[in-house]
């Protein structure tokens, strides 16, 4: 019986450390150029692909009542707020990288391919954006 009892309080300690080296949750999208913080974004699971919608705008000066003029297709013209920048990706077999999908620059209405990678033990996730053979990285902040 205690060894039971020690293998679940093992699984259930480590459960909350496993979770966290997930893009799931809440994080602050820091400018990689500037360092500034632009929006806190809400990353979810949904059907095993992720979604990721701006759940505040944090730039200075913001307008709250924002919507995304630049962006195209059933996104344009939408609130910033609740808008989704990020769509698809899975996670990689036996890699904590998640791949395959979208995200969404909604300053200038540019889609790319995007990667995202937990870092830090969960701490810090890198967004990676791809258009063609380039790319561009974003270091996010995880929100607690």
């Amino acid at each position: 019986m205690k060894k039971l009892f020690a293998a679940v309080l093992g699984m259930a300690l480590a459960a909350p450390a496993f979770a966290q080296m997930s893009p799931v949750g809440l994080w602050r999208n820091v400018d990689d150029k500037t360092g500034e913080a632009k929006a806190e974004v809400r990353i979810t699971e949904d059907a095993g692909a992720l979604v990721g919608r701006i759940e505040k705008v944090l730039k200075k000066g913001a307008d709250p009542a924002a919507v995304c003029h630049e962006c195209t297709g059933d996104r344009k013209d939408k609130p910033m707020v609740g808008l989704d920048i990020i769509r698809g990706g899975k996670k990689e077999a036996d890699k904590d990288v998640w791949s395959g999908g979208k995200i969404i620059d909604p300053e200038n209405g540019k889609e790319y391919r995007a990667s995202l990678t937990p870092t830090d033990g969960g701490a810090r996730l890198e967004v990676r954006g791809f258009l063609g053979p380039f790319w561009r990285t974003q270091t996010w902040q995880r929100v607690n």
